[in-house]
């Protein structure tokens, strides 16, 4: 069987979760209160934004990572043998871009 609690006992018990019970409203209170909701929102979208931005430096960087590779040598010399055809390539579409333009001027 169980001991029979004194009336000091039972008191002193509600008292201990009465403390329990303000100290668990005084938490919900701080949950939902605007400015808590609002700061929260707040460090959920700026760390969304560094996550997409980390992801974004890391895709940049491995692009041009990419690109410089076919461009330039292991060594750290320029490959002409390819930079020399992309760059006769781009006068040439800059030289038509510049012929197109001169044509509707006119």
């Amino acid at each position: 069987m169980s001991e029979a609690r004194t009336p000091a006992q039972i008191e002193a018990d509600i008292v201990r979760r009465r403390e329990e019970l303000a100290t668990t409203l005084d938490e919900i209170a701080v949950r939902v209160h605007p400015k808590t909701i609002v700061g929260d929102a707040k460090a959920r979208a700026a760390s969304a934004v560094d996550r997409t931005a980390g992801r974004a430096y890391v895709a940049a960087n491995r692009a041009v990572s990419g690109v410089r590779g076919k461009f330039v040598s292991e060594d750290g010399s320029p490959r002409l043998e390819r930079i020399v055809p992309v760059a006769l390539a781009a006068v040439a579409v800059v030289g038509l871009l510049a012929a197109s333009t001169r044509r509707r001027g006119r």
